[in-house]
């Protein structure tokens, strides 16, 4: 089954030149969309990449059309080579239906490959580099002295649970936990609590930033 996809960013440009051009090819069913290529949710895009199966032919009139960064672009390219699906794209002469085709995707797939291998690279020097440094994850622990004070604003009524967390630095979680305890027991002896523990990406992406400045290098910019 051959399926296009046709796109423009705005409502108020047409599609009749992609149309024609994937009608000519033979699309059996096109998929249209008035979405900006920067967003990565696109409905219609989706839907025909579901359809797709082994052996099927998907066609665009041009990359752009597909993706506007080469990361999308190098993401899909892979999709296509794993599942076994013909790509083409009319105007810039992509046809994996073909030896020349087959092998510009090729390169384009490797090259998604090597930007995944870059990155481990790069995160797993960031990681080694904090953790040689002794850097330890997680949040601090709340302190009971704040716990006692940001109880005694609540009992005084004078303060707004914002403005006790701000003076206070204890978070509302914890807070409501011991209001709601004293609901229920005698005024317990407050006990440290800990705050919600990082995801692990928060604390990943914490170690690298970490281990890219202990080398003195900016980490955003070494990150891309």
């Amino acid at each position: 089954m051959i399926i296009g996809y046709a796109r423009v960013s705005k409502k108020i440009q047409n599609l009749d030149l992609q149309l024609d051009a994937l009608n000519k090819y033979g699309a059996e069913r096109i998929f249209e969309e008035k979405i900006t290529g920067v967003k990565k949710d696109r409905e219609k895009l989706t839907e025909a990449l579901s359809l797709l199966r082994k052996g099927d032919t998907f066609v665009i009139w041009r990359l752009d059309r597909l993706g506007r960064t080469a990361k999308q672009l190098l993401d899909l390219a892979e999709q296509f080579n794993n599942n076994g699906i013909n790509f083409v794209s009319l105007h810039d002469g992509i046809d994996t239906t073909t030896s020349l085709g087959k092998f510009v995707f090729t390169i384009l797939c490797a090259m998604a490959e090597m930007e995944r291998n870059v990155i481990i690279e790069r995160t797993n020097k960031g990681l080694e580099s904090a953790r040689a440094r002794g850097r330890v994850g997680g949040r601090p622990r709340t302190d009971k002295d704040k716990v006692k004070t940001a109880l005694t604003m609540y009992d005084s009524g004078e303060h707004s649970i914002g403005e006790i967390t701000k003076a206070t630095g204890v978070s509302k979680r914890t807070l409501y936990n011991y209001i709601s305890e004293r609901k229920t027991d005698s005024v317990p002896e407050p006990t440290v609590v800990s705050e919600p523990e990082q995801s692990h990406e928060d604390y990943a992406w914490e170690l690298i930033v970490d281990g890219y400045k202990s080398m003195g290098v900016n980490p955003y910019s070494a990150t891309g």
